[in-house]
């Protein structure tokens, strides 16, 4: 239990940090790296179901720092890199890497993007390790050591 209390709490340092930058984080690059790391952390064991479908959807619409985003166009987003993900998971995990690596050169955007992925990742009360392992990736992708987020 103390691990996850842990994890919990570092969930909620970065939420803070996340909210602290929402005026930095208005870039159409860093809304396309968020949602195609929301979908990543959703697909990450190579399938969603309806119900994780759903709940990611309702955290994309109801994170703070996200809400400088129309909430119909990031639903659209991170319904456009599941289907990527959902149709051939290897292709598209290369694809929606891609797109998230197009913000590693914003330092704070590149940050944001794995801390979202965190927060995602946990908001059910469970990082897995295949959720880990798409966030260590993006992590590779961005040019971050996964070490700074605790991968």
């Amino acid at each position: 239990m103390a691990l996850w209390d842990k994890f919990k709490q570092s969930a909620q340092t970065m939420q803070g940090q996340l909210e602290a930058k929402k005026n930095e984080l208005k870039s159409g690059g860093f809304r396309d790296a968020s949602m195609a790391m929301c979908a990543l952390v959703a697909a990450a064991d190579g399938s969603i179901d309806p119900a994780e479908r759903q709940r990611v959807s309702a955290l994309i619409t109801s994170n703070d720092v996200l809400r400088n985003f129309a909430a119909s166009d990031l639903e659209q987003r991170f319904e456009a890199y599941l289907a990527k993900l959902t149709a051939d998971f290897e292709l598209g995990k290369v694809s929606v890497l891609q797109d998230i690596a197009k913000v590693k050169k914003k330092p704070t955007e590149a940050r944001a993007v794995i801390q979202i992925g965190i927060v995602i990742g946990g908001a059910d009360g469970h990082f897995d390790k295949t959720e880990q392992a798409v966030v260590r990736d993006a992590c590779f992708a961005l040019d971050l050591a996964p070490v700074e987020f605790g991968l």
